[in-house]
Parts: structure tokens; C-alpha cells; sequence
């Protein structure tokens, strides 16, 4: 289970999606404070509570328990690039939603007059995750073949 790449693929896409649960995606800065966009609300410096950002989180959630389901599958070639597409699809929307809650929150700081933001670096990583997530189910569809032609020969 171990010794395949893919488990280490699926292992780092997991990894980077419990990474993004707790470091901030975006800031906002304006006359208020500064505020944080994390998976589960928008917090201002102080760490007080200015929106609600619940399904975003919930959707980081899914993301990174999906991968390491998908681990102890192994048996189950087939299932685990189902799985794996599942995975991706879920990382498109995580990004999908990053982007609606970021210009959500943008749009509460746009009446302000001084008004800053701007991304941190864990807004991408969804996108690697995904990156990994794909050459996880290459590897399994490689295995899968592999399989199937030792198959043919016996």
C-alpha cells in the first residue's frame, strides 16, 4: 500500500488540503482593520468573527478526507479513479468557491474608502493538490493495466 506512488500522491494532495483548513487564503485591508479569509469565516486581526465562510470549509473537509479513503482502496483499482475523479471535481469547486467568497468579501470592503487586499500563497494550493490528484489516477489506471495484461498472459 505504501510502496505505491500513487499512495504518496494522494498522501501529499491530503496533506495540502489539511494545510489550507488553518492558514489564511486572502487579506483585506481598509479604514475597519485588517481582515482573513480562512476555510471557515472571515476574521478580522483581533480574530472576531465578520462572515461566515461554513461551506467553503465543509468543501476542504470532503477534499481531504477523500484522498486518504481512497489510500486503503488499493484492492479496488477501479473505485479508486472513480474516487480520484470525485477528488478533482471537488478541488475544481473548492476553487470555484474560493473565488466566490473572496469577491464576497471583497465586495463588503468596496464601499470603504481605503480599501487593500490581496492573496496569500495557500490560495493555490487546491490547484497542486489537484495536479497530484491527477497523477494519482494516472499511476492507478497504469497499475490497472498492468494487471490486466498479466492477466492475458496466464
Amino acid at each position: 500500500m505504501i510502496q505505491r506512488i500513487q499512495t504518496l500522491y494522494l498522501l501529499i494532495a491530503a496533506a495540502l488540503l489539511v494545510v489550507m483548513l488553518f492558514v489564511p487564503l486572502a487579506w483585506f485591508a481598509s479604514e475597519a482593520g485588517m481582515f482573513n479569509l480562512y476555510a471557515f469565516s472571515l476574521q478580522s486581526a483581533d480574530g472576531s468573527f465578520a462572515q461566515s465562510t461554513v461551506y467553503l470549509g465543509i468543501l476542504f473537509v470532503l477534499s481531504a478526507l477523500l484522498p486518504l479513503l481512497t489510500i486503503f482502496l488499493y484492492r479496488r483499482r477501479l473505485l479508486q479513479i472513480r474516487l480520484c475523479v470525485v477528488e478533482m471535481v471537488f478541488l475544481v469547486g473548492t476553487v470555484i468557491m474560493e473565488a466566490i467568497y473572496y469577491f464576497l468579501s471583497r465586495r463588503v470592503f468596496s464601499e470603504l474608502a481605503l480599501h487593500n487586499q490581496g492573496f496569500k500563497p495557500a490560495i493555490v494550493l487546491p490547484i497542486v493538490a489537484l495536479f497530484f490528484t491527477f497523477l494519482a489516477a494516472r499511476a492507478i489506471f497504469r497499475d490497472e493495466m498492468l494487471v490486466r495484461s498479466a492477466d492475458r498472459i496466464r
